[in-house]
């Protein structure tokens, strides 16, 4: 049976168009065609980083919706979505087959801030369209030097700025612990955390480092507790936010806890986690909270978690991961869909930086993304949220970064 709140959710971004409107002229570079668009991605489906892989399952599955209604355009989305188990040099193998002998129109959606730096400089060599990968390092905002590649996540450093002002209003004799992950990753949201407590960055009284390949962080908590530290700043992935939570609960250790949006999914880390240890956790988020009943009568909500129903039954709904990935396929088919008959890279790339004020469905009120040839930066507004042991409570008000 069709999948209506989707199909609503489809004719709603204007993906699937007929219109004699669009250019009568075709142009086409490998890996499109009149009956095809072939892109292609890395996801970490193994390895450390492997919880994010349902990112990718998702996206797989919003293409199988979309190719079951016609297409974009009338053509069939084909995407392949190969595994690098979060491994910078596998990365660069699959992204060599990707281009070289499957002949992808674009690499779009490709997940990890290690594992795009390893292919940014080919991908632009190429001049293949490097577009809406999926990290929020501030390298990615470079149109001048990498102008083919684009991210679609929320900044990590203007992200970690609101924890930093948050902490200097209501916290401001807090002994702040920070752990993070030693790559750009976790050096970015360190810098920009950084930069938000100015000339207070001593109120840091401890701050350490982890490798993605460390088995786990527990000996890192136990010295930042150890330190003095009566905050705590957790800049991690999935599995090793995860662990913190827990840790820091088995030390019966009680800092006011702060969590990165991209260890924050409450399917993906805090059930893992315990919701109990997790309860009292503060975040910064741009989208819905699926599963909090205060977003149940959100149609955007009730149309993602139909979508989920149908096509990607498996996967669990209230994971973050998935719904960045569902937000990522739908940004992906705007542009898509935008090109029209001129499916060129150059054209794709054109459409990707050429975008403003774009709302999705999943959005927080008031949040959109723009993108322009000068800008690559995407999400500047953010809002505060707080675990109950459920779900997120956003407080306050949408907080911006945007210096634009």
């Amino acid at each position: 049976m069709r999948c209506c709140t989707a199909v609503a959710v489809v004719a709603a971004l204007g993906i699937m168009s007929t219109s004699a409107s669009l250019a009568a002229d075709k142009k086409y570079d490998p890996g499109a065609s009149d009956t095809e668009i072939k892109i292609g991605q890395t996801m970490p489906y193994s390895g450390p980083a492997s919880a994010y892989g349902t990112q990718g399952r998702t996206e797989a599955a919003y293409w199988r919706m979309i190719n079951s209604q016609g297409g974009i355009n009338g053509r069939k989305i084909t995407l392949l979505s190969m595994d690098d188990g979060y491994s910078p040099p596998k990365t660069v193998e699959q992204t060599r087959k990707l281009v070289e002998q499957d002949e992808i129109l674009a690499d779009i959606g490709s997940l990890g801030t290690p594992t795009n730096s390893s292919i940014q400089k080919y991908l632009n060599g190429k001049r293949i369209p490097h577009i809406l990968i999926s990290t929020g390092a501030s390298k990615w905002n470079d149109p001048k030097n990498f102008p083919w590649t684009t991210p679609f996540y929320p900044p990590y450093a203007q992200e970690a700025k609101i924890y930093g002002k948050y902490i200097l209003k209501e916290l401001p004799n807090a002994k702040i612990g920070v752990i993070y992950q030693n790559d750009d990753f976790g050096k970015d949201y360190l810098k920009g955390f950084k930069e938000a407590l100015g000339e207070k960055a001593d109120l840091i009284v401890k701050e350490l480092s982890y490798e993605v390949t460390d088995p786990t962080i527990d000996s890192q908590i136990v010295n930042l507790k150890t330190a003095g530290a009566d905050v705590l700043m957790t800049i991690t992935t999935p599995k090793f936010g995860a662990q913190a939570i827990r840790k820091v609960t088995d030390l019966g250790w009680k800092p006011t806890h702060f969590i990165v949006s991209v260890a924050s999914s409450i399917g993906g880390v805090l059930e893992p986690a315990g919701l109990e240890a997790s309860t009292g956790l503060i975040t910064a988020l741009a989208t819905k909270v699926v599963g909090d009943p205060a977003w149940d009568s959100d149609q955007g909500v009730q149309d993602y978690l139909a979508f989920m129903k149908q096509w990607y039954p498996e996967g669990n709904p209230i994971d973050g991961s998935n719904q960045i990935g569902y937000t990522s396929a739908q940004f992906t088919a705007i542009i898509l869909k935008n090109c029209g008959d001129v499916l060129t890279r150059e054209n794709v790339l054109k459409q990707a930086t050429n975008l403003g004020k774009v709302s999705l469905p999943l959005f927080l009120p008031g949040i959109t993304v723009s993108v322009t040839p000068m800008d690559y930066s995407t999400f500047d507004t953010f809002k505060l949220a707080k675990f109950d042991g459920k779900t997120w409570k956003f407080f306050g008000e949408n907080l911006s970064t945007a210096s634009r």
